[in-house]
């Protein structure tokens, strides 16, 4: 499998946890749902995003 295939639409294998006060976290989602997306396909850009912007691949 190449880097792209497993970067895109393969399966997930990993699990990132994080405690968030329950009131920012509820709210995070209510406006993802808002803006017709999820919460973890947010955070997954914002990890892409932030790893281009500081050298990772």
């Amino acid at each position: 499998m190449n880097k792209k295939s497993s970067a895109k639409g393969g399966k997930k294998n990993s699990q990132l946890v994080l405690r968030l006060d329950k009131g920012e976290r509820d709210a995070f989602v209510e406006l993802c749902k808002e803006l017709d997306t999820s919460a973890a396909r947010e955070i997954r850009g914002f990890i892409r995003k932030f790893m281009k912007e500081n050298g990772e691949s």
